[in-house]
C-alpha cells in the first residue's frame, strides 16, 4: 500500500510551470484551494493516465476534491503532529534536498571517474606507517621520512613483500605481506583508491596519506570486472527441520532430475515440473541477472560464475537453501553509465568523495549569501578558549557576560548567537585537534562552523529558491498524511474488523470459489512404454515406491511423480478431462507422456475465509474506501466556485 502512496506522489508531482493568476477554486471548511495547484497537477496527470475518462475535468475535480478531503480529515485528526510522520517527512526532505545541495559538475565528474574504475579490479599490496590525522608537524614529518625510507628499501634488493612483512604497521601484513587482493571502486578509502588506479602494474606508488597514515602501494595486477550473468536453476528445498530422511529424499530428487538432464530431457521443462523455487519455476527456472557479491549464497554464486559456455549445466550442489542445478543462460558486460548513475551517486554520498561536493557547496553559499561577522565577538571568544582544549578538558565559562549577542548574520536575516559557536567548539574538542596556537585553532574551527551554517541556511531556503522543490514537498506532505490516514481508517480496520469482514464475505461468498480440485498423483516419462507400464501398475493398486523401483532401473530415472491437491486447470490436468476417481488414460504433451491416479474429485465450492483472506481483505479495503469519500462529504462543508472552474475548463480545453 505504501507503494500506492508513492504513485500518488508522482501523480501529484509537477514541473515548474509559468506563473498563472491564482484564484480560489473551492473551499473545505473555509480552507481555500487554488487554481494554480489544480491546473499544475492536471497537466502533469495528462502524461500519466491512459484512460481518457480520467482526463474529463469534471471527473478530475471530483478526484481532486476527494484527495483534499482525506488530507483535511488527517489534519483534523492531528496526524500531522505525530512523531513518526514528522520523522518520515524530514527524512524525505533530506533525500530530496540532496539533488539541490550537490554541485552537478563536480558530482558528474566523480560519477564518471567511479564508473571508469568499476570496469576493472586492481590487485595491490601496501605498506603503512601510522600517523594521526591531527598529528603535529614534527610527528607528520617523522612518519613521512619513515615511509620514504621504506619505499627506497622496497625498490631495492629487499623487495616489497619482505619490507611489508617486516615493517608495515598494518597488523595483517606479517601474514599476507601487505597483499590486499582484488578490489574495485569504493572498496578502499578514496586516496588509497586513487593511488591504486593511477599506479601501473609492477610499479610502486609515491607516498600518499589517508586518515590512517602514510602508505605506499605496489600494483600487482589489473583485470576486467566479471560483469553480470543470467542463469536458470532447479532447486529442491531443504526441509525446515533437521530430518535426515527428508534431507536424503531432497538430495535423491535433485540427483534424479540431474540424471534426466543427462538423458537429454529439457532443463526448462524439468524446472517447471519439479523446481521448488516457485518464483522462477514458471519461467523455466530463469533468475534475474546478478553480479559478483550480490547474492546471499556464495556457493550458488561461485558455481554460477564457474560456468563458461551458454547452456552449460552444473552438477547438483548444495547451498544453505537447498539443492540446485544451474544452467548458464547468458553473460552480460558491465552496465552502462546511465544504468549505474543512481547507484554510483549514492555510494559517493557515503564516501570521502562527498567532502569534495560539500566544500564546493560551501563556496557556492559564501558567494551567494552576504555574511557579516562580529570580529570583536570572535576575538573575545579566543580569549576564553584555553590550552585545556588540547587535553579535551576545556568547558564554556559559567560567567558569559558579553557573549549574549550574535556572532554571525547571514543574508541580512539569519542571526546566529555566539553560544551556538561556543557549543560547536565543545563538540569539536573530542576530535583531538592539534592546530596551534589556540587562536589559530579557533579561527580554523570558526571557518568550518560557518561553512556548516551557510549550507544549513541554503538547505532551509530551498523552498524559496526552487519553486519545484516546494511543490514536491507540499505534495509529499499531503501524500504521507493520506497514507497514515488510510492506514488508520481503512487498512488496519479491514484487517482487525472481523465482524465487518465476515459480513462482507457472506455477502460476496460466491466471488471466492475454488474451481473443481483433484487430489492426484501425476506420473511423467519421456517413454510411452514406460508410462503405459506405470498406468498398468496403478490399475493393479501398486504403490508409487513400487512403481519407481520397477521402472527406474540401471541408475536411470524413467518415471517421475508429483502429488498434491490441484485445481482442474493445473499444469497437464486439463488434458486428462477428469470427471471421476481412478487411473486416467495416457496423454502426451510436448516430449512427455503422462498418466495420473485420481484419489478424490472435489467439486467447485466457496473458499473459507482463511483460504481467501488476502484477496478478501483487499476487496474489503476497496469497499470501505469507496464509501468513505461520501461520508467525508457529509462531515466537511465544500463550496466550489463554479465560475472559476468554468474559466479553468476553457483555459485547459484550448
Amino acid at each position: 500500500m505504501r507503494n500506492i502512496v508513492f504513485v500518488l506522489i508522482c501523480f501529484y508531482s509537477s514541473f515548474f510551470l509559468s506563473a498563472q493568476e491564482k484564484e480560489t477554486l473551492f473551499t473545505i471548511n473555509d480552507s481555500p484551494f487554488y487554481t494554480d495547484e489544480f491546473v499544475r497537477v492536471y497537466n502533469k496527470n495528462l502524461d500519466l493516465v491512459k484512460d481518457d475518462s480520467q482526463k474529463d475535468l469534471d471527473k478530475y475535480l471530483e478526484l481532486f476534491l476527494g484527495y483534499k478531503l482525506k488530507v483535511q480529515k488527517a489534519n483534523k485528526l492531528g496526524l500531522q503532529n505525530e512523531a513518526k510522520y514528522q520523522n518520515e517527512l524530514n527524512s524525505y526532505r533530506t533525500q530530496l534536498a540532496k539533488n539541490y545541495l550537490n554541485d552537478s559538475k563536480v558530482t558528474n565528474s566523480l560519477i564518471e571517474e567511479a564508473y571508469e574504475r568499476t570496469k576493472n579490479e586492481v590487485r595491490a599490496s601496501h605498506i603503512l606507517v601510522l600517523v594521526d590525522e591531527s598529528a603535529t608537524p614534527a610527528d607528520t614529518l617523522k612518519a613521512y621520512n619513515n615511509i620514504m625510507n621504506l619505499k627506497a628499501r622496497a625498490e631495492g634488493s629487499e623487495g616489497f613483500d619482505a619490507v611489508a612483512a617486516k615493517y608495515s604497521e598494518d597488523p595483517s601484513a606479517k601474514d599476507n605481506k601487505g597483499d590486499l587482493g582484488y578490489f574495485s571502486a569504493f572498496k578502499m578509502v578514496y586516496p588509497f583508491e586513487n593511488a591504486a588506479y593511477n599506479t601501473p602494474i609492477g610499479s610502486i606508488s609515491n607516498p600518499f596519506r589517508t586518515r590512517f597514515g602514510y602508505h605506499i602501494i605496489k600494483v600487482t595486477d589489473k583485470r576486467e570486472n566479471k560483469g553480470e550473468i543470467t542463469v536458470a536453476h532447479i532447486m529442491i528445498l531443504k526441509p525446515n527441520n533437521k530430518d535426515a530422511v527428508a534431507e536424503l529424499k531432497a538430495k535423491q530428487t535433485i540427483e534424479d532430475i540431474y540424471k534426466k538432464i543427462q538423458q537429454g530431457e529439457n532443463f526448462e521443462t524439468l524446472a517447471k515440473q519439479f523446481s521448488e523455487d516457485k518464483s522462477s519455476a514458471v519461467n523455466g527456472g530463469v533468475l534475474q541477472r546478478f553480479g559478483a557479491g550480490q547474492l546471499t549464497s556464495p556457493e550458488f554464486e561461485n558455481v554460477a560464475f564457474s560456468l563458461k559456455d551458454k547452456d552449460q549445466k552444473s552438477e547438483p550442489f548444495e547451498s544453505k537453501f537447498g539443492w540446485h542445478i544451474v544452467k548458464l543462460i547468458d553473460r552480460h558486460p558491465l552496465q552502462s553509465l546511465d544504468e549505474m548513475r543512481y547507484e554510483l551517486e549514492n555510494k559517493i554520498r557515503r564516501d570521502e568523495r562527498s567532502l569534495i561536493i560539500t566544500n564546493t557547496l560551501a563556496k557556492k553559499a559564501r558567494s551567494k549569501y552576504p555574511v557579516s561577522v562580529e570580529n570583536k565577538t570572535l576575538s573575545k571568544v579566543k580569549t576564553i578558549v584555553t590550552n585545556e582544549y588540547y587535553n579535551q578538558n576545556w568547558s564554556i565559562p559559567e560567567n558569559l557576560n558579553g557573549f549574549d549577542g550574535d556572532i554571525v548574520i547571514i543574508n541580512s536575516e539569519k542571526k546566529i548567537n555566539t553560544k551556538d559557536f561556543l557549543n560547536y567548539l565543545v563538540a569539536q574538542q573530542k576530535g583531538n585537534v592539534k592546530t596551534k596556537p589556540i587562536s589559530s585553532l579557533v579561527d580554523e574551527l570558526f571557518e568550518k562552523w560557518l561553512d556548516e551554517k551557510l549550507i544549513e541556511y541554503y538547505d532551509n531556503n530551498l523552498e524559496n529558491e526552487f519553486p519545484e522543490f516546494k511543490y514536491v514537498m507540499d505534495e509529499y506532505r499531503d501524500g504521507l498524511l493520506l497514507f497514515d490516514l488510510m492506514e488508520k481508517e481503512i487498512w488496519v480496520k479491514a484487517k482487525t474488523d472481523t465482524i465487518g469482514l465476515k459480513k462482507f464475505y457472506e455477502n460476496h461468498k460466491n466471488e471466492y470459489l475454488w474451481k473443481k480440485r483433484l487430489d492426484v498423483d501425476i506420473l511423467s516419462s519421456t517413454d510411452s512404454k514406460t508410462i503405459k507400464a506405470a498406468k498398468s501398475y496403478l490399475k493393479k493398486g501398486k504403490s508409487l515406491e513400487y512403481i519407481k523401483e520397477k521402472l527406474n532401473k540401471e541408475d536411470k530415472v524413467n518415471v517421475m511423480v508429483k502429488s498434491g491437491l490441484y485445481e482442474e486447470d493445473y499444469d497437464v490436468l486439463p488434458e486428462f478431462k477428469i470427471d471421476s476417481e481412478g487411473v486416467t488414460p495416457v496423454i502426451s504433451k510436448g516430449n512427455y507422456y503422462f498418466t495420473a491416479l485420481v484419489k478424490e474429485v472435489k467439486p467447485s465450492e466457496p473458499k473459507t475465509i482463511a483460504e481467501c483472506k488476502g484477496k478478501l481483505i483487499n476487496d474489503y479495503q476497496q469497499f470501505l474506501e469507496n464509501n468513505w469519500v461520501n461520508e467525508l462529504k457529509k462531515e466537511f462543508t465544500i463550496k466550489v466556485d463554479q465560475d472559476v472552474f468554468n474559466k479553468i475548463k476553457k483555459q485547459l480545453n484550448k
